[in-house]
């Protein structure tokens, strides 16, 4: 076995954030070496299905001019826009047919960061047992945070994979592990 499935146990579960095209170099939305992260990831990837824990991988998948987009007075460049090559999951990530796959930032009227964001994700997670979350992807300090925190609101062990995560800047990225420390999440 290796160390990381010696960290994983029955109720757990990984979630895979946002690990798009668009948000890795060459995208439209990229975060500097955001595509660096996907060898660790598979590796958990990895771990988890051979210690048969569930892998759940969010992606955003925005309509033609969501309001998140700065053309609509939000705060991006649009990015992940549903059936585009950069809503695709990066070409390197080797989930698993079993993976379930999160949808988020579908809305017209709001954005969705979270995974938990109206996706019914907190609730079946639960009727599936799982107590504790292993979390890793991008952005550290926009959907992942926002996913982090809504984990620990909603009752589960929150464990944030730090080298398999990657922040828009340093800067933003420390914060972020703050504000998760202080939410009760743990930095590994």
């Amino acid at each position: 076995m290796t160390n990381i499935e010696y960290r994983l146990e029955a109720g757990d579960a990984l979630i895979v954030v946002d690990m798009q095209n668009d948000f890795c170099p060459g995208g439209l939305l990229p975060i500097k070496d955001g595509h660096m992260i996907v060898p660790v990831i598979n590796q958990w990837i990895n771990a988890a299905v051979a210690k048969r824990i569930p892998v759940y991988a969010s992606r955003d998948w925005h309509p033609l001019e969501h309001l998140s987009f700065k053309d609509s007075g939000g705060l991006w460049p649009p990015h992940c826009v549903q059936d585009t090559d950069g809503a695709r999951f990066h070409p390197n990530l080797k989930l698993p047919d079993s993976a379930i796959i999160i949808t988020k930032g579908v809305r017209f009227d709001q954005d969705q960061n979270s995974v938990f964001d109206q996706t019914g994700l907190s609730v079946k997670l639960k009727k599936d047992g799982i107590k504790r979350l292993w979390v890793c992807g991008l952005a550290e300090d926009v959907c992942l945070l926002a996913t982090v925190l809504d984990g620990c609101r909603e009752g589960f062990e929150v464990m944030l994979i730090s080298t398999a995560t990657q922040a828009i800047s340093p800067e933003s990225g420390e914060k972020a592990r703050r504000d998760m420390r202080n939410a009760g999440a743990q930095i590994m």
